[in-house]
């Protein structure tokens, strides 16, 4: 008979925690504010829910927030605040990145106020968040000017039912054209998601009007506002302010204090019985735990021990730095119900990594919940290396982390931002695929905003390792979410690259990191490349039933442009040589993708300069032809017998051709 038995342990384990829980010495009576302020949160329809300080309102105190927080509660989903004397409507708020989606309430049913007032925040209190954002500058009733109006497109005009005459011209420029048109009325400044803006004059949309951009609204930050209040959070206590003097105040179970709680001497006390409790029941658990696998001949608690005592400390730095970014931790019984037991009917994906479920949490979240396989070393690494990149990196094209399951917990589970488009590889050539479905310019839209997520990337250092189109997610208005991380790697700043062993996706991976293991950037933009391709020609990277030397997408595109086939290669249903703007855009996008796709990864442009040029390819108009023939050498790209491409990305190619050799002397030192 085993010297312990796991139910005896269990009585002694239980009979301990009792003890703990009911014992007076670790209760009394808190603070009234203290109380207070810890129970009121604040609800206003589907939109906000529990929200705490520094905002309250309703039946959440004054003293429980900040003055100039004051939610208003107009109706089941319309919140306002007043800030500067202007009211604004609250969208959303995201109080772990301390921020909140706001849009001008006098702008909400009208796009022409009665007063005409540039948007004002109380730079005290609030920032622009960092999600990119652009002003518009909207014009009133001003008198026709036709030279003055040259460069402003067609969709910037707009009407007003009170304009005092037809001839009177009301229309908005964004902050990159500069114009000031003197015999305009009236005019306002309103800043708006440049996400939005770019969706606005590309998606063609024609729901996407003025008024929805604007309603869209813009991001505003409060996170100065929390800076006294973590350590006030930390020692216990609940944030407020001190009605009388308007000053930051902590409420804490024993009295307010300046800054944070500092405990007494009873409840130190009973700290340290309970702590002492707590000691007991650990040791407790412990000898149980192994003597009961002892006696069953049972070693996989031990094994787990064994293998990833390493990364205990590790992962116990990235669950502080998670929770300080306002990244959530999980019980795994919390995630198995909101998956329904991991009911196969909630999956919505499944990759070399994990199986992704649909789930909802209690909050009424709808999540994707990534299950990985296997408990072993390598998804651990792969498991934390996701958490510490997405726990510290924002930006409107990559996919959100909500949470995680901690270290303890017996399955490595990861909670992201429910993404219910599908991917782009649905759509070109997966379930969701049907021809004609996905527009050109709709592709240009994901081309550029994939870009911007991996210039951002590229530029906090971070190597995406696994670039293709089944990582990129899309919502219901087909904006981009680029996604997994897993075998992603930051990026040392003081070597120009890494030696290791190649992974990635076949199709996908860069040959010279495939041949020589050095990971640079600029794997990445093979990768681009390839995506590029995908989207001009709806064909998967790999294709077994293609013939043996067009299997991999990008050697079949480079031989058709090299060969003047490109028209072989492009998707027939983008129009291509029967619309002249979509044939001039596709021609120029293909010969981009063509530098991504070069074998020296020195030749291949940054994604910084990707960006730029996919950006000059959809800004630079449809209607107007450059002047100047390309100078291509007769080495690079030949797209063309003749006539060169309307949009070309020229000037910016020529930069990076000839910092190739520069380039190649530093990476080979």
């Amino acid at each position: 008979m085993p010297l312990l038995n796991m139910p005896l342990c269990v009585n002694f384990i239980v009979i301990i925690f009792l003890f703990i829980v009911s014992s007076p010495t670790l209760h009394g009576a808190d603070n009234e504010n203290y109380t207070t302020c810890h129970e009121k949160t604040y609800d206003c329809g589907d939109q906000i829910k529990e929200i705490r300080y520094p905002f309250w309102g309703e039946d959440r105190l004054e003293f429980c927030g900040v003055q100039g927080f004051k939610l208003t509660c107009k109706g089941n989903e319309n919140t306002t605040i007043v800030i500067e004397k202007q009211e604004f409507r609250v969208l959303h708020i995201n109080q772990s990145a301390h921020s909140m989606t706001i849009a001008r309430a006098d702008l909400w049913d009208t796009i022409c106020p009665a007063k005409f007032i540039n948007t004002t925040l109380n730079w005290n209190l609030f920032d622009y968040g960092p999600q990119p954002q652009v002003n518009l500058t909207l014009f009133y009733d001003c008198l026709p000017e036709p030279a003055s109006y040259d460069q402003i497109k067609e969709r910037s005009y707009f009407q007003c039912s009170g304009a005092q005459s037809s001839s009177n011209i009301n229309f908005f420029v964004d902050e990159l054209l500069s114009i000031n048109p003197p015999n305009c009325k009236s005019r306002i400044k309103v800043p708006v998601f440049q996400e939005a803006l770019f969706e606005f004059w590309y998606r063609w949309d024609e729901h996407m009007t003025l008024e929805n951009l604007v309603k869209r609204g813009f991001e505003a930050d409060y996170h100065e506002m929390d800076k006294h209040c973590k350590a006030c959070n930390t020692s216990g206590g609940e944030c407020g302010t001190n009605t009388t003097t308007n000053q930051a105040i902590c409420f804490c179970h024993n009295g307010p204090q300046p800054q944070k709680c500092q405990g007494h001497t009873k409840r130190r006390i009973a700290l340290g019985i309970g702590l002492g409790a707590v000691g007991v029941i650990v040791v407790v658990a412990i000898v149980c735990i192994i003597y009961h696998r002892r006696n069953k001949k049972y070693n996989a608690t031990s094994s787990w021990i064994s293998r990833y005592t390493s990364h205990t400390s590790s992962m116990n730095d990235i669950e502080k730095e998670a929770s300080y970014y306002g990244v959530q931790t999980f019980s795994y019984n919390e995630l198995q119900k909101a998956t329904n037991n991991f009911d196969s009917k909630k999956e919505v994906g499944d990759g070399g990594f994990g199986t992704v479920y649909q789930g909802k949490l209690r909050d009424g979240r709808v999540v994707a919940v990534k299950r990985l396989y296997e408990h072993n070393f390598k998804r651990v690494e792969q498991f934390m290396n996701e958490i510490e990149i997405l726990t510290r990196l924002r930006h409107p094209n990559l996919v959100s982390l909500y949470g995680f399951t901690s270290r303890h917990c017996r399955e490595l589970l990861l909670v992201y931002e429910y993404i219910p488009n599908g991917t782009v590889a649905d759509h070109l050539h997966g379930d969701r695929a049907k021809p004609g479905s996905l527009s050109w310019t709709t592709r240009m839209s994901i081309a550029f905003e994939t870009a911007s997520a991996l210039a951002y990337l590229h530029a906090s250092d971070v190597i995406h390792r696994d670039v293709k189109t089944n990582n990129i997610l899309l919502d219901n208005s087909f904006c981009v979410k680029v996604a997994d991380f897993g075998l992603s790697r930051l990026f040392p700043t003081d070597v120009t690259h890494v030696s290791t062993a190649p992974q990635g996706t076949a199709g996908y991976v860069d040959p010279e990191y495939h041949e020589c293991y050095q990971l640079t950037n600029k794997s990445d933009v093979y990768s681009f490349g390839v995506v590029l391709i995908e989207l001009i020609s709806s064909k998967p990277a790999v294709d077994i039933t293609r013939h043996r030397h067009e299997i991999n997408l990008s050697n079949m595109a480079i031989n058709k442009i090299q060969n003047h086939e490109l028209h072989e290669l492009v998707d027939p249903c983008l129009g291509f040589n029967s619309d002249y703007k979509v044939t001039e855009m596709i021609k120029v996008v293909a010969e981009l993708a063509f530098q991504c796709l070069q074998n020296e990864s020195d030749m291949r442009p940054s994604m910084k300069e990707v960006l730029e040029v996919l950006k000059e390819i959809s800004s630079v108009g449809y209607d107007r032809k450059v002047a100047d023939e390309m100078d291509i050498p007769a080495d690079d790209v030949v797209l063309l017998k003749s006539d060169p491409p309307t949009l070309s990305p020229n000037s910016l190619r020529q930069n990076w051709v000839s910092k190739g050799s520069t380039t190649s002397n530093a990476s080979s030192s």
